[in-house]
């Protein structure tokens, strides 16, 4: 039987179809009951009184007055920044659409929130049907921050929200920051590695995100990576590959790569060029992984019949963060990649 997985998402709330996710209002105005956007108790009358109209109608008109009379500084911005969010996708038939085109434009111009919440919402649609914790968990990557750690021999992610929440409340949330405080020890959280053993708890833990993914070369984990990685070209671009976790290039006829996030794609461009990198750097480059098209008619001509090697690093906080949209934007596709299905 089918899991379901990542309330949060909202993925029960919108319209799905062949072309993709359809934003409705019940989604839309999710939103609004996030800590940002919910009035606190101290808000003003104006505040309140927006905040109820757009929680009835999540697409109503708002002024530019209306905005500007809201007491709060900082909650004008957060309302400025939901309704550049809400108008985006209204403007597309699809979440899919509405992310490529966000991308496609190359002035992203609405809060890493909401693209993290696009990203959720398509990964979490791309996943349906799934009983595969390891799948779950590695899509997790794509929208929520990750830190690394070696241990044991083994490249360990847990989820950085998490880890900080741990580290500043012991994981007993306001009384648990009250005892730190106050110096009182609490006992010590334990975050599980995914395991054989402990994969069916996933689905009980989803929105914890407690679990620690084993990143290893070998592991299920950077295999479990590279499938999702797969779906999701797949689903956005309508090109089918094979994405595997590699050692290392090595490769004399090496003609491309894709870094996935920032760090790495310095790193890559570095090595392709044949300069030094110091070994702190290489040592932050975390993965590898090997892509090939399964149609070459689908690649470039110059990548036709030629792995395409993939990166990602982390900061030199060793955090790590996955920006899946640069395969959409980076991959040698022979055409563009706005065909994409649902």
């Amino acid at each position: 039987m089918a899991q379901d997985f990542w309330a949060s998402s909202g993925y029960r709330l919108l319209e799905r179809g062949t072309e993709g996710l359809r934003a409705t209002d019940a989604w839309l105005a999710s939103f609004l009951a996030r800590e940002e956007l919910a009035p606190p108790a101290q808000a003003g009358p104006r505040e309140r009184a927006l905040h109820a109209r757009l929680a009835a109608d999540p697409r109503v008109p708002a002024a530019p007055a209306e905005l500007e009379a809201v007491e709060d500084r900082d909650a004008r911005e957060n309302w400025r920044a939901f309704l550049r969010f809400r108008d985006r996708v209204a403007a597309h038939p699809t979440l899919e659409a509405c992310y490529r085109d966000l991308f496609r434009a190359g002035d992203v111009d609405i809060a890493p929130v909401f693209v993290d919440a696009l990203t959720q919402a398509i990964v979490r649609s791309m996943l349906e049907g799934t009983e595969d914790a390891w799948l779950c968990r590695a899509g997790e990557m794509l929208f929520r921050r990750q830190r690394l750690a070696a241990e044991g021999g083994r490249l360990l992610a847990a989820d950085a929200e998490t880890v900080e929440r741990y580290a500043e409340t012991g994981g007993f949330g306001e009384v648990g920051r009250l005892m730190r405080k106050a110096n009182v020890a609490t006992a010590p959280v334990k975050m599980d590695v995914l395991d054989a053993g402990n994969a069916p708890l996933y689905f009980l833990r989803d929105e914890l995100h407690g679990f620690v993914l084993d990143l290893g070369a070998e592991g299920e984990g950077a295999r479990a990576l590279g499938r999702v990685l797969e779906r999701w070209v797949a689903h956005m671009a309508g090109v089918a590959v094979v994405i595997e976790p590699a050692a290392r290039v090595d490769d004399e006829r090496w003609r491309w790569h894709v870094g996935l996030d920032l760090d790495s794609s310095a790193i890559l461009d570095a090595l392709y060029r044949g300069e030094a990198v110091a070994g702190a750097d290489l040592e932050r480059l975390a993965l590898l992984f090997r892509l090939r098209f399964r149609d070459p008619g689908q690649a470039a001509p110059e990548a036709a019949d030629r792995p395409v090697y993939l990166g990602l690093a982390c900061r030199p906080d060793r955090t790590l963060k996955v920006k899946p949209q640069n395969l959409l934007a980076n991959l040698p596709f022979s055409a563009p990649a706005a065909t994409g299905g649902g």
